[in-house]
């Protein structure tokens, strides 16, 4: 089913945002992006992209607040684990975080979640309106957050405040160290009254013989906070604005539940908020051309592959039931997302729940999230959504 054309959506093309690099992959496999007057080669296809991420000795990730684009050191002091370290460590970084990031398989997992859908979706149904982003995204984002690190809900409260993205909303030079103070304390109160949740598993642990690091336990913490943070409130708002203007996709859906997998995953190709991601070079390299310094950085830029027009026939519509969708909205190789059965069970629990709860959603005022950079425009989402949901009867 491609959305564009029999169904009547909006437009068969993207917005002008979507895909900023549409025609530089067709001329070139990179396109030279500026990043705090750093030269940086974003790789643009698919099997080039894959092909880099699975190389990490020609291009690394231990670089510690260097592998975001833009780098974050005016936000963060700590490491982020296991994201920004190498094999043959990495392996057993990721390994003491893997079973928190597997909750969400679990079947009580898995309904608090749905029923955290549920809940947020009949408050907007009640309501004449709401902003989609504020009052929906975000607490579904925060709380959905409290399961999978297996804490109270009463801390998303302060999660919700964070907004949009702990570093990037409002003033992340401020809001990074509160995190990190926060999270410090967090693993304080854990190792005075240990349970079975995040903090307190990290403190107790064993890795390679010793205990974690204060250091190293704020870095994981900082990416189970920021890492997955804004990527899921993208995700989910676009999704409904989604629905919003292509109203016939839900009756799709309605029609065979088993198509939500498939619809879900073309909505992570298609709306990936993630630009791309940094990897650095430890000596000089050349990169399709560009010569790369000892040091310097390359971007693998997951959005333009998802967008490869040699690998997704008509890449700029929307086919909920496109197969195969190689995608690599979660990334690629030993660095997969590790927040990708947390996404899927989010985004395939919203798309069910509005199919069985929503007639129609009815947009009335949006502003959208538009990343700028000097040498492209890309909308990633919104800032505010403002819209009326009206039930099923």
């Amino acid at each position: 089913m491609t959305t564009g054309t029999a169904l009547g959506s909006t437009s068969p093309t993207m917005s002008n945002h979507d895909d900023p690099f549409q025609e530089a992959r067709a001329k070139c496999p990179i396109h030279i992006g500026t990043f705090g007057g750093e030269r940086v080669p974003m790789i643009l296809r698919l099997k080039d992209v894959r092909e880099a991420a699975k190389d990490t000795t020609t291009f690394s990730s231990d670089a510690p607040l260097r592998v975001p684009i833009p780098s974050e050191e005016d936000v963060r002091t700590v490491r982020q684990y296991p994201l920004e370290v190498d094999p043959p460590v990495h392996a057993a970084y990721r390994k003491v975080v893997e079973p928190f990031f597997q909750r969400p398989k679990q079947p009580d997992v898995l309904a608090k979640i749905n029923g955290l859908i549920d809940s947020l979706l009949s408050k907007a149904l009640e309501a004449d309106s709401l902003d989609v982003v504020a009052a929906f995204a975000i607490p579904l984002q925060s709380y959905a957050l409290t399961y999978l690190l297996n804490v109270p809900e009463e801390e998303a409260q302060l999660w919700v405040s964070w907004g949009l993205h702990v570093f990037k909303d409002g003033d992340g030079k401020s809001k990074g160290p509160f995190m990190e103070d926060y999270s410090q304390k967090m693993f304080e109160a854990a190792a005075k009254n240990p349970g079975d949740d995040f903090f307190s598993a990290l403190n107790q642990v064993e890795f390679e013989g010793r205990l974690l690091t204060m250091e190293e336990k704020l870095g994981y913490a900082n990416i189970a906070f920021a890492g997955g943070r804004d990527t899921i409130i993208h995700t989910a708002t676009r999704i409904i604005a989604h629905f919003a203007e292509n109203p016939h996709d839900l009756d799709w859906i309605r029609e065979d539940p088993k198509r939500i997998n498939l619809a879900s995953e073309e909505f992570f190709r298609l709306f990936i908020p993630l630009t791309h991601i940094g990897r650095v070079c430890p000596v000089k390299t050349e990169v399709h051309g560009f010569e790369v310094q000892a040091e310097g950085r390359v971007s693998l830029c997951w959005s333009a592959a998802n967008r490869d027009p040699e690998v997704f026939h008509e890449p700029n519509l929307t086919k909920l039931d496109r197969r195969p969708n190689p995608h690599v909205a979660f990334g690629f190789g030993i660095h997969l997302c590790l927040g990708v059965h947390h996404s899927r069970a989010i985004m395939r629990g919203l798309i069910r729940a509005l199919a069985d709860q929503v007639s129609q959603v009815k947009i009335l005022a949006s502003v959208e999230a538009i990343e700028r950079e000097p040498d492209y425009t890309r909308m990633i989402g919104y800032e505010s959504l403002q819209a009326r949901f009206t039930k099923r009867s």
